[in-house]
């Protein structure tokens, strides 16, 4: 049995997130199903390096596959992606030792979300639009709050018996493209909404319905306020996974731009 590495992209609007789900059309649902008709396979194993939400977005995700076929991995590509429909994409595949795993092996992922700061016709499902004027200084500011080994647990609903709600996030930057502000994020993981709440309260910040203090206090203790901000999953993408020896993200900018 090979292993072989995934670099996906999709866009998930019409998707119930990345993880298989009864009842319910999901992006892994929909890979599985191409690499069985592509491979006439049934015994494979598809494993992402973590799940996004319903209507989140992905530039480059990662899964790995375990299956047996005696396909190159261009050829395997080319098959799948035939099957795929229109908007989920298989970007590269590349094989890779067994001791590769595209969840436990990760060290950081990166986040970029995108806020319209006026209506757009062709690019809803894309962005958050607020239309009240936001200080993207004053977001910039209250971002430094989120840096570091912080608890964030007003920041999900994950069941706090779990798991730690303890994250390092490496870095929150905020900027001007047009009439877009572009946020993103960047941790060695995340917990379930944490980044569209952060999203949510920056924005907040901008309105000015919320000061840098709040943003702060929120990391202090338990708060049911972020949750009452969580932005729309439409503006939000998994913009990259990152392994050891690897990179990360480069220049910060928009998916588009909208002038």
């Amino acid at each position: 049995m090979a292993r072989f590495k995934l670099l996906i992209e999709y866009a998930g609007t019409r998707y119930s997130g990345w993880q298989i789900q009864k009842n319910a059309r999901t992006v892994q649902g929909e890979i599985d199903r191409a690499v069985r008709e592509a491979t006439k396979r049934r015994d494979f194993e598809l494993y992402g390096s973590g799940r996004t939400d319903a209507g989140v977005h992905a530039l480059a995700q990662v899964a790995h596959l375990d299956i047996y076929t005696d396909l190159p991995p261009e050829s395997l590509r080319i098959r799948i992606n035939e099957t795929l429909p229109a908007d989920i994409h298989i970007r590269a595949v590349q094989k890779v030792p067994h001791r590769f795993h595209a969840r436990h092996d990760a060290a950081s992922r990166s986040y970029l979300y995108q806020i319209s700061r006026r209506r757009a016709a062709f690019f809803k499902p894309y962005v958050w639009w607020i239309r009240e004027p936001l200080d993207v200084a004053r977001m910039h500011a209250a971002a430094a709050a989120f840096v570091g080994m912080k608890n964030f647990e007003s920041f999900t609903d994950d069941e706090p018996g779990e798991k730690s709600t303890r994250v390092l996030v490496d870095r929150v930057d905020v900027a001007e493209q047009g009439a877009l502000i572009l946020i993103r994020i960047v941790g060695s993981h995340f917990l379930w909404r944490m980044v569209r709440r952060i999203v949510g309260v920056l924005a907040a910040v901008g309105r000015g319905d919320l000061t840098i203090d709040h943003a702060e206090a929120f990391l202090e203790g338990r708060s049911p306020t972020p949750a009452t901000m969580t932005a729309p999953a439409s503006g939000l993408f998994l913009e990259g996974v990152y392994y050891k020896g690897e990179s990360g993200p480069g220049a910060l900018r928009g998916v588009f731009t909208i002038d």
